[in-house]
Order: C-alpha cells, then sequence, then structure tokens
C-alpha cells in the first residue's frame, strides 16, 4: 500500500512538473562563457563537495534545458550534462535564478539555458564554430519551445575571458571578437537589443588579465552591463570563484538584471 501511494505521488510531483515546463516557462536566460560560469564552485581536485547553498536550492518555479533540449527542474551542477569534460559544481545560473524569484513576485517562472564550456577561449565562440552553433541551437530551441506561451529570452549572462589573458595577440584582440560575438548572436536569434550581462574577469594570466578587463568594462555596444567579480573570493587555484562567490556573483548579476528593466520600463512609461 505505502508502496502504491509513494509511486502515485512520484507521478502526480512528475506530471507537476512538467505542465510547468510546457506551459509557464516566461523568462528565458542563456547562461554562456567558460568554467566560471559552467561553476567550479565547492570543486577540488577534480571532485565537488556536494554541498549546494540554500540560494543555490532547487525551485518548482526554476527549469533549466537539459542536452536532450527538455525542460526539467533545475538543480545543481547545473551545468553537469552541458560541460561534461570537467567535474561542475556551483555556478551563478541559480543563485541568479533563486534571487530573482525571491526580488519580484511579478516576473513568473524562469528557464535557464546552460551553454558554458571550460577553457575556451572567445575565438572559439565566433560565428561559425562549434560552440557558437550549439548556443544559437540551445536558445532557439528554448524559445521555439515557449513561443505559445509567451515565453521569451530576456538576457544571455556571460563569463568568460580567463583563457584570453595568457598571451597579448589574444588578449588586445579580445575586444573586437567580443563585439562581433555579442553582435553576431543578437543577428542569428533576431534579437538585437538581446540584454547582455557580462562579468568582468576576477583572474586570469599573471600580464594580460587587465587588458581584457577593460574591453569588458568598456564593451562600446548598446544594452551590455558589465558586473566586475573582482575582489570576489577565489579558490586556491587563484582562478576559479569560490562556491559563496558564485552565490554572490549570482545575486549581482540578478541586482543587474531587475536595475535594467526598472530603468527601461521608468523610461518607456516617461515617453
Amino acid at each position: 500500500m505505502a508502496k502504491s501511494i509513494l509511486l502515485l505521488l512520484m507521478l502526480m510531483a512528475s506530471s507537476y512538473f512538467t505542465a510547468i515546463a510546457n506551459s509557464q516557462v516566461k523568462n528565458i536566460f542563456l547562461l554562456a562563457g567558460q568554467s566560471n560560469m559552467s561553476g567550479q564552485g565547492g570543486v577540488v581536485k577534480n571532485k565537488w563537495d556536494g554541498i549546494v547553498p540554500p540560494e543555490c536550492s532547487p525551485n518548482p518555479a526554476i527549469l533549466k534545458l537539459d542536452a536532450n533540449l527538455q525542460w526539467v527542474e533545475a538543480t545543481e551542477p547545473l551545468h553537469a550534462d552541458i560541460d561534461v569534460n570537467v567535474t561542475c559544481g556551483i555556478g551563478p545560473g541559480m543563485p541568479f535564478a533563486n534571487s530573482l524569484l525571491n526580488k519580484t513576485a511579478c516576473l513568473g517562472p524562469v528557464g535557464l539555458v546552460p551553454c558554458a564550456l571550460a577553457g575556451k577561449k572567445i575565438s572559439e565562440w565566433q560565428k561559425g564554430t562549434f560552440f557558437y552553433n550549439q548556443l544559437v541551437t540551445r536558445a532557439t530551441a528554448a524559445k521555439v519551445l515557449q513561443e505559445e506561451y509567451c515565453g521569451e529570452i530576456r538576457a544571455m549572462l556571460w563569463y568568460q575571458g580567463e583563457s584570453d589573458t595568457v598571451r597579448m595577440s589574444d588578449a588586445t584582440a579580445y575586444k573586437g571578437r567580443m563585439q562581433k560575438f555579442f553582435t553576431d548572436l543578437r543577428s542569428d536569434l533576431g534579437l538585437p537589443d538581446l540584454l547582455i550581462i557580462q562579468v568582468a574577469l576576477a583572474s586570469g594570466g599573471k600580464h594580460y588579465t587587465e587588458i581584457v578587463r577593460e574591453a569588458q568594462l568598456n564593451p562600446d555596444l548598446p544594452n551590455i552591463v558589465t558586473v566586475d567579480a573582482k575582489g570576489l573570493q577565489l579558490q586556491k587555484d587563484n582562478l576559479h570563484l569560490t562556491a559563496s562567490s558564485q552565490v554572490l556573483l549570482g545575486q549581482m548579476m540578478a541586482d543587474a538584471f531587475l536595475q535594467t528593466i526598472s530603468t527601461t520600463s521608468s523610461s518607456i512609461n516617461s515617453q
């Protein structure tokens, strides 16, 4: 009897989450970049400690597009089925989504689209590359799945650049490549004003990090908001953010998004 009740409850829960996934995802966010976006918080010597901060807890109103292009309940590690060549841990995606839901009651369910991959230079994200095509494919799938329910891509969260700080040639070319990547992506998604919330690096190579940071802090493109991660605590490798820093970063990115849409709404209402 107890087993039958348990099975029934599991089926009901499955149906509940399927209903959310198929009809209620209103706000889609792309997550792209390299390892600090896919998440290394709590990962030591290629092993994740399994600790999920409260700010990263699952929420029925937070879903993710999995590797099979299906909406499922979002849980940490968010990128585990996407960035499969590394051990993933805590990233900024879940604290971002939880913070959004905690700070506004009118936003509606959130759909996260993990696309980040460790160790990739921005040249590997240019139009026509495998990683660019994968990003566009996953973003398009998320958009199409939710079009009939008025779901829309609200922003891309972008945290990348550590790999471009090692060589002067990559660092000096970073700004132009970043601008082209953002411009091409907006064009291919049919979203010319897509909000991009990017992170200015907290770490990188010894010599050229500041060149990349300068490009990120001054992107010279419209509708790009930069959140500065400098000063957030790093792990012992001096490259990856700790889990607690990822929580703070996610909250900072949520604040940046809410501030941007608030400013935009105020501007529209004043016209």
